[in-house]
């Protein structure tokens, strides 16, 4: 069993693209990301935080905009209006989830798709299930990389998406098809899970329920891919895979925490840089 490493992963990235960065700057551009965050959430301004942090890290210019969770949703659309316009921010990401009088799916579609760094654009979801290059969601190109980084080629693999949310379920299924695996997704209304898990040479997993996938779940020689994040009442991370056990099966697996989740944010930057270096025609 080999532990698939996210987070040397994703120290590499981040060390590429300073590198490339530094290059940009040198050509008189320095990408720059905006983030909005609306309201007092803890787990939302941890996430910020550490976008913020990232950015600085390699060099790019980053934008933080807090907001009142009161904020109307006229005045939240007036603002990315502007960052749609200005030629200083090349990617434009917005904090969820949202208060509830604010319809996200409205303001995610403001956000022009050549700076939509999250991938969540009409347009781009659409570019990506027919196979078009695109802005691709954060977690699922995370997963994509790893599984490049360790010679792992979906092509003919059978594999399974455990869940269908629209950042990581949906986006994740497409990608695997783009890359050439026979794909299942499933999720809570599925019959017989364990018999879609089962059949898995591939098994991803992203449902935000802790160790609910068991050795019994998975086929022997399995890569397993957990791309969920839990606190447990003792403060513990632990993911959606009982890692202990279902690590005794798998040829390869991702741990949490330290598998997924340093990939998000890897990826997060490595989309501003493209943005930045399509906004100059360089890319």
């Amino acid at each position: 069993m080999t532990i698939l490493d996210g987070k040397a992963l994703s120290d590499k990235s981040k060390q590429q693209l300073k590198n490339e960065v530094e290059t940009l700057k040198q050509k008189g551009l320095t990408p720059g990301l905006a983030v909005i965050l609306v309201g007092l959430d803890p787990a939302s301004q941890t996430y910020v935080n550490s976008k913020e942090k990232a950015c600085e890290a390699i060099g790019i210019y980053s934008k933080k905009i807090t907001m009142n969770e009161d904020i109307s949703e006229e005045k939240l659309l007036e603002t990315i209006k502007e960052l749609n316009e200005d030629e200083s921010i090349h990617g434009i990401l917005v904090q969820l989830p949202l208060p509830k009088h604010i319809d996200s799916a409205k303001v995610l579609e403001a956000i022009i798709p050549q700076k939509d760094v999250d991938g969540f654009h009409e347009y781009n979801v659409g570019k990506l299930v027919t196979g078009n290059e695109t802005f691709v969601p954060c977690t699922p190109l995370g997963v994509m990389k790893i599984l490049e980084e360790y010679g792992i080629n979906p092509v003919g693999l059978d594999a399974c998406v455990v869940g269908r949310s629209n950042i990581v379920g949906k986006p994740m299924m497409n990608l695997l098809l783009n890359a050439g695996a026979t794909v299942t997704i499933t999720h809570s209304k599925t019959k017989d899970l364990k018999a879609h898990t089962l059949r898995a040479d591939l098994l991803v997993v992203g449902i935000g329920r802790p160790n609910f996938i068991t050795a019994d779940m998975v086929k022997e020689g399995a890569v397993v891919i957990d791309v969920g994040i839990n606190r447990l009442e003792n403060g513990k991370l632990t993911g959606d895979v009982d890692f202990e056990e279902v690590s005794k099966k798998a040829s390869f697996i991702t741990p949490v925490p330290g598998g997924v989740g340093p990939m998000t944010i890897a990826m997060l930057l490595h989309n501003t840089v493209r943005a930045a270096k399509f906004a100059k025609g360089s890319c």
